[in-house]
């Protein structure tokens, strides 16, 4: 049994995990919801990193998968590669952690109502 290859990074107008609509926001819910996808914008939209610095940031994360998700972030057009600076978020890229940050503070008290 052969399943069809999901593009690098899922895209609107693409198949992804969970969808064959191509919804722009199932491709969004796709690539958010891989691992240490939101670890990574989050460390970089707090500042421009490197890769070593972003790995030192994440933990445990190993090269391959951190190397794995920048490539699916440049793909997104959510993160550059910055010369010397090495990563940090596109126009786009702090666009959507602007409207991530509601929900960050929703959570909040969402924990707070289940204590």
């Amino acid at each position: 049994m052969t399943s069809t290859p999901l593009p690098i990074a899922p895209l609107p107008g693409e198949k992804v995990r969970g969808s064959e609509s191509g919804r722009p926001i199932m491709a969004l819910f796709d690539l958010l919801g891989r691992r240490w996808t939101m670890r990574i914008l989050w460390e970089l939209n707090q500042n421009h990193r490197t890769f070593r610095e972003l790995q030192q940031c994440c933990g445990k994360i190993s090269p391959t998968v951190l190397n794995q998700r920048l490539k699916d972030l440049r793909e997104a057009a959510l993160v550059v590669a910055v010369d010397k600076q090495g990563y940090q978020l596109t126009e786009t890229g702090k666009a959507l952690m602007l409207h991530i940050e509601p929900m960050r503070e929703w959570a909040q008290d969402w924990a707070e109502q289940l204590k």
